[in-house]
């Protein structure tokens, strides 16, 4: 009896879930719905049975383990990124976490330092590779992007922790509509929490940041699919622009955003967490899409993310930097311009070979 009483319960909740009400709800946006946001260029056909068949068939793979892998770990620079407040920088942490020195800002994205990407500590996509510099070692934040709420972008106990370290520098979080609960629930002194609908910016300081379509979905729990919104970020200062796409798959979302823009400097896009491709494809790029994204933006340098990190789907982690250098080939593109970085990595973007000038001067 009580277990039918509590699967009644769970049936119940899933039910009124269901239901709810998107407080945010616009009619003439073509993403919102009532009971939350959607894709408008594909939607995604996987539903329960696709991702256990797709389960059950892992079952029956030789998928290396956390232990199989071992990544070196760059950090010659992390000392001088501490008290850097003049050259713009650009360091990948791991998976989609970077740290960018921009016009005079520390900003993060996704920031994920947590052993697993889970909402457990004993159970989940575990780390194959530490952060590659840990929070204490950070300079204080200014700005954290989010582009969506997975475990893997979205860890609250990494925000918290954040704006725990900030001692004398204000923190702005800037995220896609619907995830401002979650952070509400932490205490976060000093700290303004923005959320931004597509197309929507905000500025910190003389940066801005605006939200961007991709290709993707919500999801942390059984009964909040698509209940948050899921967003890539644009960075502008002085006409010069870095793009974070966050994780999505391929779109024409992509080429309208770089036809909006004209062109980006730098890009910031994911490589990995692609196979199955019958599984993936609508909700993450493979790398020789990601070499498409980079020519739909006109990226002048773009870098590889979303890889190397967190055994997420089927493909060995170091296979994503392979197909990339084979797409590069293919294409005949000067493999310089999309770079795939080592753990900890720094390189200073106004030094890039690339672009001279790649960067503007700080804002102070």
């Amino acid at each position: 009896m009580n277990a039918v009483k509590t699967t009644f319960m769970i049936m119940t909740i899933g039910l009124l879930l269901s239901c709810a009400v998107n407080p945010y709800y616009n009619p003439t946006l073509a993403h919102h719905t009532k009971s939350g946001f959607k894709n408008i260029q594909h939607e995604d056909e996987n539903g329960l049975f696709a991702f256990l068949q797709w389960r059950w068939q892992r079952l029956f793979k030789n998928i290396p383990g956390v232990e199989d892998y071992h990544f070196e770990t760059d950090k010659t620079q992390h000392e001088f990124l501490k008290h850097n407040r003049e050259k713009p920088s650009l360091t990948w942490i791991g998976h989609a976490t970077f740290l960018i020195q921009f016009g005079g800002l520390n900003i993060l994205t996704d920031p994920q330092f947590s052993e697993r990407a889970s909402p457990v500590s004993w159970a989940g996509p575990q780390r194959v590779i530490a952060p590659a510099i840990t929070i204490e070692e950070l300079p204080e934040i200014d700005a954290i992007i989010i582009s969506h709420d997975h475990y893997d972008s979205l860890d609250l106990p990494s925000i918290q922790a954040l704006a725990k370290h900030n001692q004398s520098r204000p923190l702005t979080i800037m995220i896609p509509l619907g995830i401002k609960p979650l952070l509400d629930e932490l205490p976060l002194e000093s700290t303004r929490v923005v959320e931004l609908d597509w197309t929507q910016s905000h500025q910190v300081k003389a940066v801005s940041f605006s939200a961007e379509p991709i290709q993707h979905w919500g999801k942390r729990s059984l009964f909040d699919t698509n209940r948050r919104l899921w967003a890539s970020w644009v960075i502008e200062l002085q006409g010069k622009r870095i793009y974070f796409a966050g994780d999505s798959g391929y779109t024409k979302h992509f080429k309208e955003i770089g036809d909006k823009y004209g062109r980006f400097d730098l890009a910031l896009l994911p490589i990995g967490a692609y196979a199955p491709r019958w599984f993936m494809s609508g909700n993450h790029v493979d790398p020789e899409e990601a070499l498409k994204i980079h020519m739909d933006l006109r990226s002048k340098y773009s870098v590889a993310m979303h890889w190397g990190t967190f055994i997420l789907t089927d493909e060995p982690l170091d296979e994503p930097p392979l197909k990339l250098t084979e797409a590069l080939n293919k294409h005949q593109i000067d493999a310089t311009s999309f770079a795939v970085y080592q753990h900890g990595e720094t390189q200073f973007l106004d030094e890039l070979s690339t672009s001279p000038a790649l960067m503007p001067a700080p804002v102070q």
